[in-house]
């Protein structure tokens, strides 16, 4: 291999690292949008539910009345902390599963570029 073939060649490999980190970002930023909305969407309901249980707190006609409103607040609460919870472990895999097919690829490109690199070596 000659010197101009080596110097194109770590170039190209230059480049497509470039590339990779580039993906990478892409990635993480989806990645951190997608996190963001979903932490975003859960304060939303934290405060729906303090603002409801403010008004049964001012709106309940007595100690029964108030009783029953705090267990079905209390009940949709931690339906929606579950629902919360196995979404969150499902977009966790979808994550993995992103980042491991960005690592796949990248090494596969990566040890492409050293095998054509040493084919002449050979």
């Amino acid at each position: 291999m000659t010197t101009k073939e080596t110097v194109n060649l770590m170039n190209d490999m230059g480049n497509k690292g470039f590339e990779r980190l580039n993906t990478l970002g892409e990635l993480n930023l989806r990645t951190w949008e997608n996190l963001v909305t979903r932490q975003m969407d859960t304060v939303s309901f934290a405060m729906e539910q303090g603002i409801r249980q403010v008004k049964l707190a001012t709106e309940s006609k007595g100690y029964t009345d108030y009783m029953k409103g705090q267990v079905e607040l209390a009940k949709e609460t931690s339906e929606r902390a579950m629902e919360e919870a196995k979404a969150s472990l499902k977009v966790a895999g979808e994550v993995q599963e992103d980042y491991r097919a960005w690592m796949r690829k990248g090494m596969s490109d990566l040890s492409a570029d050293l095998r054509k690199g040493a084919a002449p070596a050979a």
